[in-house]
Parts: C-alpha cells; sequence; structure tokens
C-alpha cells in the first residue's frame, strides 16, 4: 500500500496545544503570541509593537485588556508552527 504525503496538517480551531504559538499576520509578521486557549477560542497577548490602528483591526482596541480574544473568522490557518491571520 503506497503512502502519500499530505504536509503539515493545517486546521483552523483551536487547542490547549496552541498555547505559546505565535500569531502572525498574512504578510508573516508576528503580532502576538497564544496566551491562552478557552472553550476553543484562542486568546493572544499583542506583541508591545503592535499599533494602534492593527489593535483597531482585530478590535483589540480596549486599552486596559493585557490578551485579546482571537475572532475565529480571522483566522486563515493553525500549523505546528504558528497561527497565521487572513488579510
Amino acid at each position: 500500500m503506497a503512502c502519500q504525503y499530505l504536509g503539515a496538517m493545517q486546521r483552523t480551531t483551536m487547542t490547549a496545544d496552541d498555547e505559546g504559538k505565535p500569531v502572525v499576520n498574512s504578510a508573516g509578521d508576528e503580532i502576538g503570541i497564544v496566551s491562552d486557549v478557552r472553550n476553543g477560542n484562542a486568546h493572544v497577548k499583542p506583541d508591545p509593537s503592535l499599533t494602534d490602528k492593527i489593535k483597531s483591526k482585530l478590535g483589540w482596541d480596549q486599552a486596559d485588556e493585557e490578551s485579546y480574544r482571537l475572532e475565529d473568522e480571522r483566522v486563515d490557518s493553525v500549523t505546528d508552527d504558528e497561527i497565521r491571520l487572513k488579510n
């Protein structure tokens, strides 16, 4: 029986195994790190250098938050190495 290599599995749902992974935008720039996954929802601690414009675009404009929920519809893929966002 022949095996076919399918490459790294990609998904869009989050699990506890995703904690600590970098979150990158579509250009590959790191915007934060997954600090926690609760009920399948990733919570991201933004990179301190992330601009207010990008935070606002992601709906992360509350100034008093330490981490922010990552909306599922913004996720393009989840791999072994990172969470990549859509454009």
